[in-house]
């Protein structure tokens, strides 16, 4: 099998505070990928607020890219035989309800 990370970009940062209701949502959907077998990292949620950006140069910013619109939230790691598969797993989150996106990417292990 294949490792895909899922990353979750919300637009709101006001989306980073569910509510019990949501929150027992997303962790439905994650316990239904657990049951399957293809988790292979709960990820974490990340910081909107604290970060630093480095640039060339030795270019420090503070926080995360102001210049888009959307922040990355999150991420978990699923296991599956092709990244189609990975998708549809994607498509089962509740982020999708607030506005929010996944991408799904192949994760390249070095030997």
């Amino acid at each position: 099998m294949k490792e895909f990370v899922l990353i979750f970009r919300l637009d709101d940062p006001g989306h980073m505070k569910p509510s019990p209701e949501q929150m027992q949502e997303r962790m439905n959907w994650l316990a239904g990928i657990a049951a399957q077998n293809k988790l292979a990292d709960k990820g974490n949620t990340l910081s909107v607020t604290s970060g630093r950006t480095v640039k060339p140069g030795n270019i420090v910013t503070d926080g995360p890219y102001t210049e888009i619109k959307e922040f990355i939230s999150g991420y978990i790691v699923v296991k599956t035989d092709t990244i189609e598969e990975a998708v549809e797993l994607a498509k089962g989150n509740p982020i999708f309800k607030l506005g929010g996106n996944i991408e799904v990417r192949e994760v390249i292990k070095r030997d």
